[in-house]
């Protein structure tokens, strides 16, 4: 049998626009990468993101119970988000009163 005939690898084709090649070879540069294994991965990681949030969440009658028992609480403050909440946005500070 020849090696052609063993092979599971299944081509895929694109046309793109010349701008989006570029941005993708020069993504693939940074990485070390090929052009084939950045797009290979990066359509491998955006398929699994929506298999995964399409799959059900499964545990058991009492992990379950925990779970709702602490949705159930009080909500708590964070006090490094209240902090952060309380001082001005960068847009809001003038350029004298930078800190």
């Amino acid at each position: 049998m020849s090696d052609a005939a063993k092979r599971k690898d299944y081509p895929v084709s694109m046309r793109l626009p010349e701008a989006d090649l570029a941005i993708i070879d020069r993504a693939a540069r940074l990485r070390g990468r090929s052009r084939t294994d950045f797009v290979r991965e990066a359509a491998m990681q955006a398929a699994e993101e929506v298999v995964l949030q399409t799959l059900p969440i499964r545990m058991s009658p009492e992990g379950f119970q925990a779970f709702m028992d602490v949705l159930s609480e009080p909500a708590q403050p964070v006090s490094a988000m209240v902090e952060a909440l309380k001082r001005p946005a960068p847009w809001e500070i003038s350029g004298s009163d930078e800190r």
